[in-house]
């Protein structure tokens, strides 16, 4: 009678697993859906109906809006596929690297390097000399270098990626020296298959960093061959901001054919999709590396 009721039990719970994280989900997936239906929508009905799920009359004038120079969007989108790929590859190189350094118990300096990267999460130079360094030392400004190297190491994505290696046990590096190997045959062959999870996890996050970021672009970019998507899509965000806040002031603008709020939803859509489309690729990895990777700092 006892197994009878606890298999009751066990289904029971797994219903209201399976509703609670069904409901969740919806909750979350509901202003995707805004954003989606609002970009097809018209800024006269967004002003006399408000968001609504499903639009009375679609239009695509906001997407028709921003893909006027559709051969500057794609360059945009180029660009910043090539900033993501180049810039996860570096990062998760000498991230991996320097995390490595310091797990390995035979290195004198570990905890003072553990340290030192530590310090940097919580102090940094600031703006003016890391601007005098790339422009006045590296001369990295107006090159495709400025838009990755500047972002190459974390110090937080490195003590998380410290805190995975620690959990690899070091007689496997004993065994690859007894075998012959040398430090980087080991680091290569044998530590980095083994933290798989945790280069999954690292990696996408410097790919969100490097798919978002459109501050070093402001910084340093002036070449327009070089503008990344997300400083393209912001600077079309000012422009309708700056052309909604002075329609009122003599401006001669048919502001009917400029979608504002609509634009805006398209913007967002155009700027997350394809990371969207990445991360569930890599979430089975993520929870795995997460997990492992917080057990020691």
């Amino acid at each position: 009678m006892s197994a009878v009721s606890s298999i009751k039990t066990n289904r029971l719970f797994q219903t209201f697993n399976i509703t609670f994280f069904s409901v969740i989900s919806l909750v979350t997936l509901v202003p995707l859906l805004y954003v989606v239906a609002v970009s097809f929508t018209t800024d006269a009905e967004i002003s006399a109906s408000g968001y609504q799920l499903i639009p009375k009359q679609f239009s695509g004038l906001a997407y028709s809006y921003l893909l006027q120079t559709p051969k500057a969007l794609l360059n945009a989108y180029f660009i910043t596929i090539l900033v993501t790929i180049l810039g996860t590859l570096l990062s998760l190189l000498m991230t991996s690297t320097v995390s490595y350094v310091m797990t390995r118990r035979d290195y004198r300096y570990s905890n003072a390097t553990s340290f030192y990267v530590f310090f940097t999460m919580l102090f940094n130079g600031g703006l003016v000399p890391t601007y005098l360094v790339v422009t006045k030392v590296l001369h990295i400004q107006d090159t495709l270098w400025v838009l990755f190297l500047p972002y190459a190491v974390s110090p937080m994505f490195a003590m998380l990626m410290r805190g995975f290696l620690k959990e690899i046990p070091y007689e496997v590096i004993e065994s690859g020296k007894v075998d012959g190997a040398g430090e980087f045959r080991i680091f290569a062959s044998i530590v980095m298959p083994l933290a798989k999870p945790a280069l999954a996890t690292v990696g996408l996050f410097y790919a969100l960093a490097y798919w978002n970021d459109w501050w070093l672009a402001m910084l340093y970019i002036s070449n327009e061959k070089l503008i990344p998507l997300q400083f393209m899509l912001q600077r079309i965000m000012s422009n309708l901001q700056y052309l909604t806040s002075n329609m009122q002031a003599g401006l001669n603008i048919d502001m009917s054919q400029i979608p504002g709020e609509s634009s805006r939803m398209a913007i967002a859509l155009l700027a997350i999709g394809p990371m969207m489309f990445a991360f569930p690729l890599f979430q089975r990895h993520i929870v795995r590396g997460l997990t492992l990777g917080a057990v020691k700092g």
